[in-house]
């Protein structure tokens, strides 16, 4: 929870931050063209898909942060630990600004400022989701389980019955 913590105030911060410097300022280059501030307040998900439907993106946060915290309770992975904090600041970043900002509970729209060339605007949320994401995956391809234990992730056991010899 102290990964899902840090990162969660680092997102709020950050988006408080550009809300109060960047509104109706032009871009800030930061490292020339390759990293730029720039306020945009988006209604939808990743790339400005489902713009209208807010109130399905806001659910289906909810839903993510339901699950992430009841899974944190079987954790025994450093590693699963890193993976679903970031998790789940990131959605519970993103699920803040849909609660809180205009134009109104479950329709807010998130606060993005971060502008790389050819990619959409992201913030601090986005980036743990993504991280998180990349970390889930090799801990599934490691066969990592939620408690640490180690399996071959492509091998299944097969079932036991009577006259089993094991």
């Amino acid at each position: 929870m102290a990964v899902a913590a840090a990162a969660y105030a680092l997102d709020v911060v950050t988006k408080v931050l550009a809300v109060r410097h960047l509104t109706g300022q032009p871009d800030v280059e930061v490292v020339g063209t390759w990293l730029q501030l720039t306020l945009v307040r988006n209604p939808g998900a990743a790339f400005s898909t489902g713009t209208g439907l807010t109130y399905l993106l806001s659910a289906l946060a909810l839903t993510a942060i339901v699950v992430v915290v009841t899974l944190s309770r079987r954790i025994r992975s450093r590693g699963w630990a890193v993976a679903l904090g970031l998790l789940l600041a990131g959605v519970a970043g993103n699920f803040t600004d849909r609660v809180l900002r205009e134009p109104g509970p479950f329709r807010g729209h998130v606060v993005d400022f971060l502008r790389l060339p050819n990619w959409p605007v992201f913030n601090v949320a986005d980036i743990c989701i993504d991280a998180a994401a990349i970390l889930i995956v090799v801990l599934a391809l490691r066969g990592v389980g939620l408690d640490g234990t180690r399996g071959d992730p492509g091998a299944s056991e097969p079932p036991s019955g009577p006259g089993d010899p094991s």
